[in-house]
């Protein structure tokens, strides 16, 4: 029973909704825990330190994300080649593309931290923040996502060998090292912030040091309990078109999660503006930054169940794939859709109850800390959004069955769209409704243009279902059509013979 459990899933048997709850459920908890990771810094942070630590730290999460966020969607792109070999039952290409992938990933961390440190300033810019004008907001901005970039090699390996596990059907072994790494997060941050009052700087080394020890160990869980997939001497000679059949699938995907990333530094530093006095002065304990703080952080922690079932798409599509196997991947993305619709459906009622005695600010900040304008600012922003949260579903379930059939374009053109309709929306959505955006303007008797830039998601995720859809009738529903036209024919001929 205790071996059957750990016993990774044939994502190409079995019942195809049964056999996605079992592969999501893990990646759900996984999702649950990183975001656990996540928001432990924040509600500690928000508990124990000042406004303007506070916003320091919620300012660079777009920052983090478009850093991090490339290795991610190298990751998970390169994972779609182990996938197939796995579809195949190809265990040493599973083994080599492994190979390719730790190699790749430890290039690609090192160019990352260096050009993240060298063009630090550069980026908290592009949220409003600079040195004569970010004041101690600025600071404290600057000392946790120096700290972060720094570690930016540990969350690479960490998702590198987490999307490794799950393109062979091991969901399970990542988020159990997870969970290890968020209950050790807890108490690094509990000691270096209450006990050694080290501040941002404290969470940030939390943060890292976890990321290290989780990383670590579930490399040597991976060597340890499947065989296969230690690295054989022979494994080294180099194979550029190897090489390259990853990068052609890794790096679209990277670029587009960094793009999308650049979206969200719109929408920061835009939030910032309403924060910004005329002279250019980012003041204390703003209220829009504190609003978008929580809920920025409350809709990526109600994402998680939509996020796992797009990220649970990407190994079976590419398991199917290599299986050749078109009718499993139209019907499991048919089922996949359905899943997510009921999930959207008690993803929303949370969401809704979370308004009451404006909880979804508690849990992120002290009462010290929230102000009545950051409360309605909030509220609005909830009501504004979370009705179109299913489209957002949609989006990660076809970006992953696209990816896992190993046509990146299509994702790579999904976040080109989703980046201009941010940026279109951020820059000109709220001067529909003002002239100047700023600190003179009165969010209450005015909260359109607040409202304006909180829309640019739900509006890009519009955008970015276009080339999806495109892409899905393309390499999915019209190889389907084909493929039941095959059936039929066949079904005729073979009915003509009997009859003769």
């Amino acid at each position: 029973m205790f071996k059957k459990l750990f016993a990774p899933i044939d994502l190409t048997k079995g019942k195809i909704y049964k056999v996605i709850l079992l592969f999501a459920i893990p990646i759900f908890l996984s999702y649950i825990f990183q975001q656990i990771y996540t928001l432990t810094d924040a509600i500690i942070v928000g508990q124990n330190l000042s406004a303007n630590e506070v916003n320091g730290v919620n300012d660079v999460g777009s920052l983090t994300f478009i850093v991090l966020q490339f290795a991610y969607g190298c990751s998970a792109g390169f994972s779609v080649i182990s996938s197939s070999k796995k579809g195949q039952n190809d265990n040493d290409g599973v083994r080599k593309s492994f190979l390719v992938q730790t190699i790749l990933g430890f290039i690609i961390s090192i160019i990352l931290t260096i050009l993240a440190i060298i063009f630090i300033d550069p980026l908290l810019s592009l949220v409003g923040l600079t040195s004569s004008h970010g004041g101690a907001t600025y600071e404290n901005a600057k000392t946790y996502l120096f700290i972060i970039f720094l570690g930016t090699i540990f969350q690479v390996f960490y998702n590198q060998i987490c999307s490794l596990l799950r393109s062979i059907g091991d969901s399970l072994t990542p988020l159990l090292f997870l969970i290890g790494s968020t209950i050790l997060n807890i108490i690094l941050d509990l000691f270096c912030i209450v006990i050694l009052k080290w501040g941002v700087a404290g969470a940030a080394i939390a943060t890292v040091f976890a990321q290290f020890i989780s990383a670590i160990l579930c490399y040597i869980y991976t060597f340890i309990k499947y065989p296969y997939l230690r690295f054989k001497k022979e494994d080294f000679k180099i194979n550029f078109k190897f090489y390259f059949e990853h990068l052609k699938l890794g790096l679209p995907l990277a670029f587009q999660f960094s793009i999308l990333g650049i979206g969200l530094i719109t929408m920061q530093s835009t939030i910032v503006k309403f924060d910004t006095t005329i002279s250019g002065i980012v003041i204390d304990n703003g209220p829009s930054q504190l609003a978008y703080g929580a809920i920025n952080k409350l809709q990526t922690f109600l994402m998680c169940p939509l996020n796992a079932l797009g990220t649970a798409m990407l190994s079976f599509v590419g398991q199917n794939k290599g299986a050749k196997d078109i009718k499993r991947i139209k019907k499991g993305i048919d089922q996949a859709l359905i899943i997510m619709f009921i999930i959207y459906i008690i993803v929303f009622i949370i969401s809704m109850l979370l308004l009451i005695d404006d909880t979804f600010l508690k849990m992120f900040y002290s009462s010290s800390s929230i102000n009545e304008k950051a409360a309605y600012l909030g509220k609005n922003s909830l009501l504004s959004v979370m009705p179109f949260f299913f489209l957002v579903g949609t989006l990660f379930i076809l970006r992953g069955s696209i990816q896992g059939v190993e046509k990146p374009l299509f994702p790579f053109l999904a976040g080109i769209f989703e980046l201009i309709a941010r940026t279109s929306m951020c820059y000109f959505g709220p001067y529909i409704f003002t002239n100047e955006i700023s600190t003179s303007l009165d969010l209450y008797s005015n909260i359109y243009p607040y409202i304006a830039t909180c829309l640019a998601d739900p509006f890009a995720w519009f955008m970015a279902l276009i080339p999806l859809f495109i892409g899905y009738f393309l390499y999915v529903y019209r190889p389907y059509l084909h493929y039941k036209k095959e059936k039929l024919d066949l079904e005729d001929r073979k009915t003509a013979l009997e009859r003769k």
